[in-house]
């Protein structure tokens, strides 16, 4: 009996050993995989907001990315009420501030956007913005996270200023859910050159379009998407409520990175 009873207890411990041994295995692989994740997802920030600034030809690798972004990308945090740069909410936490996660929805770090016409209940108080240096340090371009409602889900985009504020250079979504070949064409880098130079503002309101026809010689509009009507309101409305005083407004005119 008690050799039956030492056998049983072995088979036992091994069993809990190799069930140890597993648990690790697997917690270890699952923290990796997250860390891989939030690499990943770095990276592609990095990438898109590069592309926003022009600058994403300088770089051929992900090293190569992020030696460019850090020498040329400055993130400030801003607040949308007052136009003020204020202090990154997130210090000294394990996670980078996410303008679009908890803090938007939270009452305490949103504001309700009553009225928008860009899709979506409530923003968050504090928006993360970029402005991209010259070789001399000065500020050429400002890249402004933007997103609202398309035909079929939220569409995410930075928008890039030149540095007087209102100049359009770049209008790129990188996450949506528009339909290929239609509303998808917002990805379609002959529409995306066509903001290029287009004006935001006109007599200090809000003045860009997305209208159906050729807009090339009218510098506050953009060529519809063919056969994507609600897209196009879609891309309207977002840059409309972006750019008002419930969004970037107030910041684009006090034009702090000028200071």
């Amino acid at each position: 009996m008690s050799a039956k009873k030492e056998t049983l207890g072995k088979t036992v411990g091994v069993v809990v050993a190799v069930c140890l041994v597993c648990s690790i295995i697997v917690s270890g692989a699952a923290v990796g995989l997250r860390e891989l994740q939030q690499a990943n997802a770095a990276l592609d920030r990095q990438s898109n907001i590069l592309a926003a600034a022009g600058l994403l030809g300088e770089a051929k690798t992900k090293k190569e990315i992020g030696i460019v972004y850090d020498a040329r990308v400055v993130e400030r945090f801003v607040n949308l009420t007052t136009g003020e740069y204020v202090a990154n909410p997130a210090e000294g936490e394990s996670k980078p501030y996410d303008m679009y996660g908890r803090v938007s929805k939270a009452p305490e770090t949103s504001t309700k956007a009553e009225g928008s016409p860009a899709g979506f209940s409530r923003r968050a108080n504090v928006a993360s913005i970029f402005l991209i240096k010259d070789d001399d340090g000065v500020v050429s371009r400002i890249i402004l996270p933007v997103h609202g409602s398309g035909l079929w889900d939220l569409m995410f985009g930075f928008l890039a200023l030149d540095s007087d504020g209102h100049t359009i250079r770049e209008l790129i979504f990188y996450q949506h859910k528009e339909t290929p070949g239609l509303g998808g064409e917002i990805q379609n880098p002959e529409w995306q050159a066509k903001w290029n130079g287009k004006q935001l503002f006109k007599n200090g309101n809000v003045a860009i379009e997305v209208n159906k026809g050729d807009n090339r010689d009218n510098q506050y509009a953009v060529d519809a998407l063919s056969g994507a009507t609600l897209t196009s309101n879609g891309v309207e409305n977002t840059l409309e409520y972006w750019a008002s005083d419930n969004g970037y407004g107030n910041y684009l005119k006090k034009q702090s990175w000028k200071s």
